[in-house]
Formats: structure tokens, sequence, C-alpha cells
């Protein structure tokens, strides 16, 4: 292949990637809000980000136990966290 056919395959596989998926408050017509205005939610809410490396399984036992309570990952792993510790 030339490189300009390269360029164009490239080209065509962009414009036929799916965009971000809408959020359900854009769907209801409210802006979503940026990140900076959620991280200030966060810090009052007392939230702290706070990033680990786990096992790929271990994340997929997570996310379907989080899908079958109908809870995000943030309030499952609290939960978990909270009865490991045995607060």
């Amino acid at each position: 292949m030339r490189r300009t056919d390269l360029a164009k395959a490239d080209a065509k596989k962009l414009q036929h990637q799916p965009g971000p998926r809408a959020l359900p408050s854009s769907v209801a017509g409210e802006q979503p809000p940026d990140r900076r205005e959620q991280r200030e939610r966060d810090r009052a809410l007392g939230l702290v980000p706070f990033a680990v490396k786990l096992n790929g399984d271990l994340v997929k036992q997570l996310q379907a136990l989080a899908r079958e309570r109908g809870v995000d990952m943030n309030a499952l792993v609290a939960e978990l966290l909270q009865k490991g510790l045995g607060d």
C-alpha cells in the first residue's frame, strides 16, 4: 500500500468509530459539570481520589457485583473496604 492509501484507511477508521456515550444528564437537557466543578463537589463531600492496581479478574467481579446491586463502583468499593476493615 502507498502512504496515501494508508492515510485514507486511517481516516475511514476514525470516521466510523462511535463517539463518546451521552451522559443521562445530557439527555435530560442538563449540562454535566466540568471536571473542575466535579472535583470541587467531591472535595466538599470529603471524597479523595485513591488509585490502586487490581487483578483484571477481580475488577470484573467488582463490576458484576456493582451491576447486580445497582450501585456505582465507588460506593461498592467503599462498602467492601469498610466491611473488610471492620468499621
